[in-house]
Formats: structure tokens, C-alpha cells, sequence
């Protein structure tokens, strides 16, 4: 077996390893991330938050695959039954939440966010980072996909005990 910490085989039989508590805290935690990160942008209509420019098309998708990823990966952090061995030195904690926090200001009203309006100012926060944020939510999906992939991999890896 090879010594990257990611496999999709792995990660495959993990995730159809899982029980009840897991999806439901998979969803849970989506539904989570869905409402934490699409309410204060808007995206999530509600009263309390507005924005100056329309949500576009691609904020619901880019939304949706951030909120399943983000569930899988939080659920990666749940206790397992006592039965079941914990996974050894799983990684991909950093890139998770760098891609949480990527897709908020990837599906985010790009004239709505002050620093993006101190750098640039309200003309090239359209022309500059509206552009882009497209590719910031791509950006995000991966660094969220590859903290599931890894973390899933871990769960499922095979622990090294070191020898006396």
C-alpha cells in the first residue's frame, strides 16, 4: 500500500462503512454550513442580511457542493463507536477550513464585503473580484473535496503500531 495519505478506495469504503449517526450528522452539519455561510451572503434569502448585487446562478451550486463537503468533513471529526478503531493521524484540517472560509467570499456580494472594498473599491470589486469569484468557489470545492478524500482515507488505513 502506498504512503499517501489519500485513497479514493479508502475513502470509498469509508464512507459506505458509515452508520445513522454519521449521515445524520453529515446532514446536519450541511445543513449547518448551508445556513452559516448562505444566510450572511444572502444567498439563503432572509431578513436579516441583504445584497447590493443580484446572487448569481452559480452561488446555489457552489453554495450546495460546499455544504455537502463540509458535512462529510466535519462528520470525519465525530467520535466512533468505542468498537471501531479511531483513524490514525488523519490530516486535512487546514485545507478544510481554508475552503470553508474560501466559499464565503467566493458566493459573497463581491461589493458587500469591506475588505474587498478597501483594496479595490466598489468599481474594481465588480470588475476584479467578481471575475474571479467563480474560480475562488472551484478553489474552495477542491481544498473541501481533498480534506474529505484524506480524512476519509485515514479512517480506513491500516494503523502502524511501532515496535518495542
Amino acid at each position: 500500500m502506498s504512503s499517501s495519505p489519500r485513497s479514493w478506495r479508502r475513502a470509498g469504503t469509508a464512507l459506505r462503512g458509515w452508520r445513522s449517526r454519521q449521515w445524520t450528522v453529515a446532514g446536519a452539519g450541511a445543513l449547518a454550513t448551508a445556513v452559516l455561510v448562505g444566510a450572511p451572503t444572502d444567498v439563503v434569502p432572509n431578513p436579516l442580511f441583504g445584497r447590493s448585487v443580484p446572487v448569481q446562478w452559480w452561488n446555489y451550486p457552489a453554495l450546495a457542493v460546499t455544504a455537502v463537503l463540509a458535512g462529510i468533513v466535519l462528520t470525519t471529526y465525530v467520535r466512533r463507536p468505542s468498537s471501531a478503531p479511531e483513524p490514525h493521524a488523519a490530516d486535512g484540517g487546514r485545507l478544510g477550513a481554508i475552503g470553508g472560509v474560501l466559499s464565503f467570499f467566493a458566493v459573497g456580494c463581491p461589493v458587500c464585503n469591506k475588505l474587498v472594498l478597501v483594496l479595490l473599491g466598489a468599481s474594481g470589486a465588480l470588475s476584479y473580484w467578481a471575475p474571479l469569484q467563480p474560480l475562488l468557489a472551484v478553489l474552495s470545492a477542491g481544498m473541501l473535496a481533498e480534506a474529505a478524500l484524506r480524512r476519509l482515507s485515514s479512517e480506513t488505513a491500516c494503523p502502524v503500531t511501532p515496535s518495542a
